[in-house]
């Protein structure tokens, strides 16, 4: 019985010795060496687990990248997205193995991600695991998913990179901390690594996620939306390998691939403020919880009640003023900046929820009126988005006076509020 073929120091060497000599009989020896490592790839179908790999003009480490996968489990999936390099030639060596996909044309990575979801699908997976064909990821963390995914069962999972590592890109780590704050704000979720391709998916669980993207920008929508879904999402760390100089191969365009992340983010920030985070606030608003928030946020003794106050009216300032899509990132960057509280800003922010827009539309209007002296046509029963761009002037105009108004109203309220109960607190105690 051979010994499972694992990427220790000998097992590398020999792989790399075989790929120098005879490539074709590489891709071959690592399948038969796979072929006694039973207990891994039973783990894989035991799971219902498969493993996708995307690839496009990576003729230089798709081959190898199979391979090494194939050490682990022949439960694969490649998606050839259009490649016009050697690739079609390099996979038909692999077709009598694992299931490979041809497109056409270059459609991008998230349609390739999204072909092979719904190939798994239809093969009964539950699970899928994606790796990359540049070589940067190492199949021996499959292991580590896995572990992952019986203990805490239906999680997305992330494969969290060191990105302080030695030949870490100086734009890629950038690029990466600024897709984890917006990740952050539109879900509320703190991750290491948003953009590492490195990932499990329950696949099962998203079946009805609808999805827009195409290119790189999909693996942020993604785990966006499943996290909206109610779809934990996980790190764990993983090993990274990135080549020197020329030696990697990227198809990330920073320009165009970078505008298109910054017009999602821009879409999935809006989309957080008028549905996700309202529907949170909705879902979680139980006697219990809201005593619980009072409890830990407003009564006890941390902080002042003239911060506290100054976070209810800055977050009600927030909600009402018209900058729609910017309140609630605006909102918790000024209370950052001026150490507010920033659970309060969030909820009172919040209330300008689907459910209250209305109301708060016809009131900017109606304060308008009184400001401008112009008289609006719009009654509280034809209030629309449209009929507010007809009164445009009307509607900022009071809108802007109403959230100071409310933000003043609301911020003394709740210091006469606070100084009550926590004096009669103080008096009960004594």
């Amino acid at each position: 019985m051979f010994p499972a073929f694992r990427e220790s120091k000998f097992n590398l060497k020999f792989k790399v010795s075989i790929n120098q000599l005879l490539p074709g009989l590489s891709y071959w020896c690592s399948f038969i060496f796979m072929l006694y490592d039973f207990k891994l790839n039973n783990r894989f179908a035991e799971l219902k687990c498969c493993v996708i790999i995307p690839t496009y003009n990576n003729q230089a480490t798709i081959g190898k990248t199979i391979t090494d996968t194939l050490a682990y489990t022949n439960k694969v999936i490649v998606v050839n997205d259009g490649a016009t390099d050697t690739t079609p030639e390099i996979l038909k060596q692999f077709e009598s193995i694992i299931t490979v996909i041809h497109q056409p044309v270059n459609k991008g990575k998230g349609i390739a991600l999204r072909t092979g979801f719904k190939k798994a699908l239809e093969l009964g997976y539950h699970y899928a695991i994606t790796i990359d064909s540049d070589g940067q990821h190492f199949p021996s963390d499959f292991e580590l998913f896995l572990d992952t995914i019986e203990k805490q069962p239906d999680a997305l999972i992330i494969g969290a990179r060191n990105m302080n590592s030695e030949n870490v890109p100086g734009s890629s780590s950038f690029g990466n901390k600024f897709s984890n704050f917006w990740f952050w704000v539109e879900t509320g979720i703190k991750l290491p690594d948003t953009q590492s391709g490195y990932r499990l998916y329950p696949i099962h669980k998203m079946r009805k996620i609808k999805y827009f993207t195409s290119r790189f920008e999909f693996e942020i929508e993604v785990i966006v939306k499943a996290a909206w879904k109610g779809i934990q999402v996980i790190p764990l760390p993983i090993q990274v390998y990135y080549a020197k100089g020329t030696e990697r191969v990227t198809h990330f365009r920073p320009g165009k691939d970078f505008t298109r992340i910054s017009f999602l983010n821009t879409y999935l920030v809006m989309l957080a403020f008028l549905w996700y985070r309202p529907l949170r606030l909705l879902r979680g608003l139980s006697p219990g919880n809201i005593k619980a928030f009072l409890k830990k946020h407003f009564l006890d003794e941390s902080e002042s009640n003239a911060k506290k106050s100054f976070s209810v009216a800055l977050g009600i300032f927030f909600g009402i003023v018209p900058i729609w899509g910017y309140q609630l990132v605006t909102a918790i960057l000024v209370a950052y900046l001026l150490k507010l509280n920033k659970a309060i800003v969030i909820l009172t922010a919040n209330i300008s929820m689907p459910l209250m827009l209305p109301a708060i539309l016809y009131a900017s209007l109606k304060t308008g009126e009184v400001v401008t002296g112009e008289v609006s046509t719009i009654t509280f029963q034809n209030i629309s988005l449209e009929n507010i761009k007809l009164n445009l002037y009307v509607y900022i105009s009071g809108a802007i006076v109403l959230s100071f108004a409310m933000a003043i109203l609301t911020g003394v309220i709740t210091y006469l509020f606070l100084s009550l109960v926590r004096n009669n607190k103080k008096t009960i105690v004594t």
